[in-house]
């Protein structure tokens, strides 16, 4: 290809609204145009970039035996009414109806779709498993879509779904689809986590997700540096801590109490009044869990020294979100702002403790009278108390997996994989029959990969000041052949001669032959684009020679003879 014959109008100006390097470089390299409010449209460059990820993608998950396949990117709305998701999904859902009012949604996601493919369709155990897949564009109405191709509203999605009868060919599939994916991000030449997952509006019992390190990224991520042990904020644990209790001397612990603490409602003030630790104090987190008709009061009750992970709050008490929660509102339930604890709960009050605090003895808590807190405390005797996993893991907690401390990074989600089991198939009533001629809800798995949103996160692990900086598999081209003054025939004709024999070689090349743009601007164009290497036609001519540069180090060249450059880029390549 050369530069004349194509459409790549880079630019020096930075759209207002991008902060992040891949909006800004994408945009001003010519590979993407906004055309409304979190909607792009791919440029030549950026969809020679989108195809070749695309490919990649779909050339591992056919290796992995899964069967490619294409749904309607409208769906009827009534296959969400039967999943009950139609509901759940809020506002991000966009519903519209046709001339004959039927109802209709703009897919982001095709659960739905594909049970309602295989119902009636796959009858017995015996065609079972299956893994369905396409690529195909989704839609998802952010109510704010920014840093371009990474939170936009219209995105090209890889989605897979698998149909099983046993929960362990499930993790079979699933298993094989973890080591699947590591195969696309490495052969992207991305650096990359696997992490443990909150499975949000997707569903199902496990999950993890696949994330691109980049200090840009929106998702915290927890590391150990010790082991391959990695999770979402939302869903990372940590090994229990312990703490010595004040009667250990003695084997036996006094008799909870009640002490004046008078208008002393924070844990500091609490911890200073009564001379013991914030750990030894019991936090609690009031919040109003939100339902599909109505919302109630929450408490969360974590150590004094934790944060609650809301995430983790809302999964615990199965509601839609969690909201703040106003004084009058507290009072209103009978609870007392301030001087709440687990103990002499008004009755019917929805509340959830901690796991790490379950049978802990000889903590601090709010008596649920004003002014007053317990000492000497002792959980086991707490009535109907339910135990989760509340807390927001710390850089510095020790790891589950080895006792190494665990580290906070960025990463940006590139995939998510789910272990859905059978969700959707017993809501849309999709069976098949088991060994003993039985009906069986299928158990499912579904997988996905954020396609464009890749194009993207490659730029964000792999930029510099001057623009972007392509890996060799996603590369809109390998090499540039800048010709420095097309004008001049001698090199016009070298450019030609080399551009020809690189493709003859099989590399993938561009020669800029434009003769209206200076020497300093090709470079900058070269620089910007991110083309892995460029062979530099100048001054150096009529010695034989040219110049090879790394874009990764633009200031590191190799002066070379011109008959020896394709072997030598054949083994930079």
């Amino acid at each position: 290809m050369k530069f004349t014959n194509m459409f790549m109008p880079t630019t020096k100006e930075t759209p207002s609204d991008a902060t992040l390097p891949s909006h800004q470089f994408l945009v001003r390299g010519g590979f993407i145009s906004q055309s409304g409010a979190g909607l792009y449209d791919f440029m030549p460059l950026g969809k020679i970039v989108l195809d070749k990820i695309r490919a990649i993608v779909k050339e591992e998950m056919d290796n992995a035996g899964a069967n490619e396949m294409l749904c309607s990117f409208v769906t009827p709305q009534s296959f969400w009414d039967e999943s009950g998701r139609s509901s759940t999904m809020g506002n991000e859902l966009l519903r519209f109806k046709d001339r004959k009012n039927a109802e209709y949604v703009l897919s982001p996601t095709n659960e739905e779709s594909v049970v309602n493919m295989v119902k009636n369709r796959i009858t017995s155990y015996k065609n079972l498993p299956v893994n369905l897949y396409h690529i195909n564009l989704k839609f998802r109405d952010e109510a704010r879509p920014r840093f371009g191709l990474m939170r936009g509203r219209e995105f090209l999605m890889k989605d897979a779904y698998s149909f099983h009868s046993s929960q362990e060919d499930l993790v079979r599939e699933f298993n094989l689809m973890e080591e699947t994916y590591k195969r696309v991000y490495q052969r992207l030449g991305l650096e990359f986590r696997v992490v443990e997952a909150d499975s949000g509006a997707i569903g199902g019992s496990g999950s993890k997700e696949f994330h691109v390190l980049a200090n840009s990224g929106e998702d915290t991520i927890v590391v150990c540096p010790d082991c391959e042990y990695g999770a979402n904020i939302e869903a990372a644990v940590r090994k229990k801590r312990h703490f010595d209790a004040w009667f250990e001397n003695t084997n036996t612990p006094a008799s909870m109490e009640k002490v004046l603490t008078e208008d002393l409602k924070t844990i500091e003030e609490v911890s200073n009044f009564l001379s013991v630790s914030k750990a030894q104090n019991i936090k609690a987190v009031m919040k109003k869990a939100i339902y599909d008709e109505d919302s109630k009061p929450v408490i969360f009750f974590v150590r004094g020294d934790d944060e609650l992970e809301e995430t983790k709050a809302c999964n615990a008490v199965d509601a839609l979100d969690l909201v703040d929660i106003t004084e009058d509102e507290l009072k209103d339930a009978g609870l007392t702002p301030g001087y709440c604890g687990p103990f002499n709960l008004p009755q019917g009050t929805i509340f959830v403790i901690d796991s790490e605090l379950e049978n802990e003895i000889g903590l601090a808590c709010g008596a649920n009278e004003e002014h007053y807190h317990f000492v000497n405390t002792d959980l086991s005797l707490v009535k109907d108390a339910v135990y989760k996993d509340l807390i927001t893991v710390q850089e510095g907690d020790s790891c589950t997996c080895c006792g190494g401390k665990l580290e906070y990074t960025k990463g940006i989600e590139a995939g998510h994989i789910f272990q859905l089991g059978t969700k959707y198939s017993e809501a849309m009533d999709a069976k098949f029959l088991d060994e003993n001629g039985k009906a069986q809800p299928f158990i499912m798995g579904c997988y996905g990969i954020g396609v464009s949103r890749l194009v993207a996160a490659v730029i964000e692990q792999n930029h510099d000041e001057k623009g972007c900086i392509w890996t060799k598999e996603t590369a809109p081209f390998m090499v540039d052949v800048i010709v420095s003054n097309a004008k001049k025939e001698d090199e016009l004709n070298a450019g030609l001669k080399i551009y020809e024999e690189l493709k003859s070689n099989g590399i993938s090349t561009i020669i800029d032959d434009r003769t209206k743009e200076r020497f300093g601007f090709k470079m900058g164009d070269f620089e910007l684009i991110g083309f892995p290497y460029a062979v530099v036609v100048g001054k150096k001519l009529q010695d034989g020679l040219v110049e090879i540069v790394d874009r990764r180090d633009t200031g590191s060249k190799i002066e070379i003879a011109i008959d020896e450059v394709a072997t030598k880029l054949k083994e930079l390549i």
